[in-house]
């Protein structure tokens, strides 16, 4: 036996407590998580959040669960103590949100907690006092039939990590998105969340989740509904639509939960960018609520200490779903519709027919595009046009005969301004960007013939001699894989020129320059050795673009009845693949509403 003093020693219970809480309770929301979802497993059906000081001073879960005997409520207390598992093979189809019986007891070790629960059916109920993970008193109470807990001076006793807590606004902050979205995850429970005297989230209990959706973020019209079943994977929810405001959310809030749990995933949020990019190259990331269903045996919820991370079984299998789903989804996104001034009321009779009043030349939010320019970065918009303005200067396009419409075919009546075709169909009227809606047309077919091989290209009698920067010509260097499949050659030619032999055949001569510039542009930033299908995809959208019919082009009948029809064949019809929005839409509707017949 060695006289040497031993430089290993047992923690105490009280230290490897506190060690151990520091996975499980980083900050407030991570005490609110805890809680409500032992609520939730608890049956609740009305949990009640009070916090103050951003959670510092005060945390209260109040829920109408079953609650607890005084001996299970003592248990709930001691680490690894839990009810929703027995055994090992328990942890591989695990169906609760709470399962490692850590959660109350690493509260309690640095903080002051109080339990009060009575079970459902009892006379009575326990309170249980915990300071700094020691009980002080134990005793019985009248209680409401479910559980209350309060969590008092958070890191009380861990000064280090109390300091390193933000401002109560911003902790507050962080406990009310938490709450958010487990009240979206869970609508048939009923929500509250209190800040002091404030009343931040009232959410009563809901049947549906569009009626929950509405209770949280309001009105989501630019949603539309996801929903998959496949091999055993089902997805529903609702995801951003393509143009749904504007040129469509470039960023929202993403809630993604997989059997009721709230997680972040690579392999679904992989898949999500995936599926955009299929309709556009912008970059994304777009408002989703996605909710996951899958056998228990088929997903892994026991890989991160605050199981806020999933393991599938079969990752490329989730994948696959969601990308087809939201592809379905956003293939059928429809049109934004043109937003009209409201009517007045008017009374009925002789009066009313005599006096038509200031509504007699609604105005539609239309584009007047005789300064815009074309490109990605380009909108287009301009102040409202009036009704009257669009009828004069529409150009009649009934000098041939156009095809009698089938289904969802739109007939061209004309042009506004050699930029918009004005069409209609059995939906209504329609006004597409005639450049925009030639290049998504384009981007699809290209991307159709890039399957069968490399795209058809013309040499240029002469070749194009172009000076570019330094990074120019770097990004076109590094990514000439991309660009000799779509039918450029483009090298090198000394100094700081290069040379263009041949570009796609589709791409006019005469755009053969602004066209190798655009490029040059937008691959600078592309790294050397990325993903060869994204700067495919950007390169096909660039010369879809300087491909396509412009504004002010005025396009023959046959030419506008091409476009549309094509549009109606691609995947994707509602925005360009910049992103820009192709169709504004005035619903039948809306005329028939207009002109008082419904």
């Amino acid at each position: 036996m060695s006289d040497r003093p031993s430089k290993i020693t047992r923690l105490s219970t009280e230290l490897a407590n506190q060690i151990a809480a520091g996975e499980v309770v980083e900050r407030p929301a991570s005490v609110v998580k805890e809680l409500v979802e032992n609520a939730i497993d608890a049956g609740a059906r009305r949990i009640a959040v009070a916090v103050e000081l951003g959670g510092k001073r005060l945390i209260r879960v109040e829920d109408d669960g079953e609650g607890m005997t005084a001996e299970e409520a003592a248990l709930a207390l001691e680490r690894h103590a839990t009810s929703k598992i027995r055994r090992l093979e328990d942890l591989a189809a695990i169906s609760t949100l709470g399962f490692r019986g850590e959660a109350l007891p690493s509260i309690a070790s640095v903080s002051n907690l109080l339990l009060r629960t009575r079970p459902r059916g009892a006379d009575r109920g326990v309170e249980i006092r915990v300071s700094a993970g020691v009980t002080t008193a134990t005793r019985e109470v009248g209680a409401s039939e479910g559980t209350t807990i309060e969590v008092i001076d958070l890191f009380c006793n861990v000064p280090a990590r109390r300091k390193f807590l933000k401002s109560d606004g911003a902790e507050t902050t962080q406990i009310s998105r938490l709450m958010t979205q487990l009240a979206l995850g869970y609508p048939e429970v009923g929500f509250t969340l209190a800040s002091g005297s404030r009343r931040l989230l009232q959410c009563p209990s809901a049947t549906e989740l569009d009626e929950r959706l509405f209770q949280l973020y309001k009105s989501r019209d630019h949603l539309v509904e996801v929903q998959k079943t496949a091999a055993g994977v089902s997805v529903r929810g609702f995801a951003a639509g393509l143009a749904g405001q504007g040129h469509g959310p470039v960023r929202g809030p993403q809630n993604l939960f997989v059997n009721g749990r709230a997680v972040k995933d690579r392999t679904i949020a992989h898949a999500i960018t995936h599926a955009y990019s299929a309709a556009t190259i912008k970059e994304r990331s777009p408002e989703v609520h996605l909710f996951f269903e899958l056998p228990p045996d088929r997903v892994d919820v026991n890989v991160h200490p605050a199981k806020a991370e999933v393991r599938f079984l079969e990752p490329s299998l989730v994948h696959e779903v969601l990308r087809r789903a939201l592809g379905d989804a956003l293939a059928d996104s429809p049109a934004p519709e043109v937003a009209l001034e409201a009517a007045p009321t008017r009374a009925p009779g002789p009066a009313a027919e005599a006096s038509p009043g200031p509504w007699t030349q609604p105005v539609a939010v239309l584009a007047d595009t005789a300064t815009s320019t074309d490109g990605p970065g380009s909108t287009g918009f301009a102040p409202p046009q009036s009704l009257t303005d669009l009828v004069r200067d529409m150009r009649p396009a009934a000098m041939a005969p156009a095809p009698v419409p089938t289904g969802r075919s739109m007939l061209p009546l004309g042009q506004f301004r050699d930029t918009f075709i004005i069409a209609v169909d059995d939906e209504g009227i329609a006004i597409i960007d005639q450049h925009v809606a030639h290049e998504r047309v384009l981007f699809e077919q290209v991307m159709e013939r890039l399957t069968a091989g490399p795209l058809e290209s013309q040499r240029l009698l002469t070749p194009l001699v172009l000076e570019l920067s330094p990074a120019e010509r770097q990004a076109l260097g590094q990514h000439q894989v991309a660009l000799t499949r779509l039918g450029f050659e483009v090298e090198e030619f000394g100094g700081d020129s290069v040379c263009v032999a041949a570009v796609p055949a589709l791409v006019p001569i005469a755009a053969s320059e602004v066209t190798i510039r655009a490029l040059a542009l937008d691959l600078d930033g592309f790294e050397e050795g990325g993903p060869v299908d994204q700067a495919l995809r950007q390169v096909a959208a660039t010369t879809a673009c300087h491909a396509a019919v412009k504004a002010h082009d005025r396009l023959t009948p046959e030419k506008m009845v091409y476009i549309l029809d094509e549009l109606r064949r691609t995947a994707h019809s509602s925005v360009c693949p910049h992103g820009r929005p192709v169709v504004l839409r005035l619903s039948r509707r809306e005329i028939e509403r207009r002109f008082e017949r419904i």
